[in-house]
């Protein structure tokens, strides 16, 4: 019965650990924020190189079209 009590108070934790990690991250909400507005910019998102945990640091948003400074006629 002790053992069963143990088994019990060890894995109920573990357990309840796992249910919680089934959202999506706080980066890759960020991520997927900062890929809209670069994609509503008619750009793509490039890497910088650099890895601090920020995507804003992470990728660049590299204007692929309809940028110009040349207004148009």
């Amino acid at each position: 019965m002790r053992i069963l009590i143990l088994s019990a108070a060890i894995s109920l934790p573990l357990l309840a650990a796992c249910g919680t990690t089934g959202g999506v991250s706080q980066y890759q909400r960020d991520l997927d924020a900062l890929e809209k507005t670069c994609t509503q910019r008619q750009g793509i998102l490039t890497p910088t190189g650099l890895q601090t945990g920020r995507p804003e640091t992470e990728y660049a948003c590299t204007i692929t079209g309809g940028a110009s400074r040349i207004p148009p006629r």
